[in-house]
């Protein structure tokens, strides 16, 4: 049973979905999106279960899509949380060196920022000390005044609005199955639709709806599993987010304390390697088939040691350990077994990319596409950052493909 045809169908219903499909209606103002969901709500992956934190986009080398992105939408989504009222905590953030081999690396991000337009300033320990006073780093530091935080879902349910007041359908516990592409369809537990492009933003299993579709060739999704720990202490709390210089390699930040749009304190996250897609809490939503994928690789990437995977696992395995958790803090961080670090919060997978003909891990945003459909095969962190500038740049992308806009 066919149920309508639109202009634009996207699976996904994730804050790269629902921005690209308010962008899409602002682009092509007469067209019809549909976006399907196949949870009873949008956002119950990574774009809600994120740390919140909107990061200023010093981490990336200047000719990377997420050095751009990540400045513009910094900017954007702070204006946009502001002009919809939307909770802010613009607190800033250290970055501090663990040791003298740290301030090498941040030199290196000093010089990422000037090149990307960032703003940040290196300061001294005595300069750091004076916006935390409990914070611990060695000779210098980086002060980013932009980098801020906001409540993931409540930035959700305003993009929903948003895009339902532009005339964007939506159509939850919809489970995308498979496409006829002969006729334009795709194939849902609900019936088919029509679609005159066809747009795969689904996330954890952006790779598998990609190869349906002849793409994502090279590229396969590896999970991982993202905790934070909450403080359960009012005592006290840092006054900014406080970050440890980050191992370059890897896209993963390290253990670091983060500030809620309430202020609440948490550390984290963990980068653990999950066994299956949705791998969050014991065996809820097990899929052996998945299962038997996943483990097959990350055994691949450990008997080979690609980008030195077995002393990542290794490090984040023993992160699963709250009395290590907070150890890795107490670097960044005066006394902070004083905190009361008790309570995990609610994981996160995130969906990252793996490169399986060269054994390494995507660093930086991926999409491909043609004239029929497009496929965003990596949107990881700072995804949730870029957001609105992001939709911007695929739909440009797009608006080159599609031979009737």
């Amino acid at each position: 049973m066919e149920l309508a045809s639109y202009d634009f169908v996207i699976v996904g219903g994730g804050v790269i979905g629902l921005t690209l499909a308010i962008s899409l209606k602002k682009t092509f103002h007469k067209s019809s999106v549909l976006i399907i969901e196949k949870e009873h709500a949008l956002g119950l992956h990574a774009s809600g279960r994120n740390s919140g934190v909107l990061h200023a986009g010093f981490y990336y080398t200047s000719d990377s899509l997420k050095a751009k992105l990540t400045r513009d939408g910094n900017t954007s989504m702070r204006e946009y949380c502001k002009k919809k009222s939307i909770k802010i905590n613009e607190c800033g953030k250290l970055v501090v060196c663990k040791d003298e081999h740290d301030l090498q690396v941040l030199d290196e991000l000093e010089a990422r920022a000037k090149n990307n337009s960032v703003e940040v300033y290196k300061i001294s320990k005595k300069e750091a000390k004076k916006i935390e006073p409990r914070v611990v780093t060695t000779d210098s530091a980086i002060w980013s005044p932009t980098t801020s935080s906001v409540d993931p879902k409540k930035v959700m349910d305003s993009l929903l609005q948003d895009a339902v007041d532009l005339g964007v359908v939506v159509s939850t516990n919809t489970h995308y199955l498979s496409s006829d592409r002969t006729h334009k369809r795709v194939i849902t537990n609900r019936g088919s639709y029509g679609y005159g492009y066809f747009i795969n933003a689904a996330g954890l299993y952006a790779d598998k709806i990609a190869l349906e579709w002849g793409f994502s060739k090279q590229y396969r999704i590896l999970p991982f599993k993202g905790l934070y720990l909450y403080s359960n202490s009012s005592a006290y709390k840092p006054k900014v987010h406080i970050y440890p210089v980050p191992d370059l390699k890897y896209p993963f930040l390290g253990v670091h304390f983060t500030l809620t749009a309430d202020g609440l304190a948490k550390i984290g996250p963990t980068a653990i390697p999950a066994f299956w897609r949705e791998n969050y809490q014991g065996f809820h939503r097990f899929n052996a088939a998945e299962a038997i994928e996943v483990v097959y690789r990350e055994a691949g990437l450990w008997l080979k040691n690609k980008f030195d995977f077995r002393a990542l696992t290794f490090a984040e395995v023993r992160k699963y350990s709250k009395k290590n958790m907070v150890k890795d803090a107490s670097q960044l961080l005066s006394n902070a077994n004083e905190l009361g670090f008790e309570r995990w919060g609610s994981p996160g997978i995130r969906a990252q990319l793996v490169d399986i003909d060269k054994g390494k891990l995507e660093m930086d945003f991926v999409y491909e596409g043609d004239g029929e459909s497009f496929h965003i095969l990596n949107a990881v962190s700072p995804a949730f950052t870029c957001s609105i500038s992001f939709a911007k740049f695929l739909v440009d992308k797009i608006e080159d493909l599609v031979s009737w806009a």
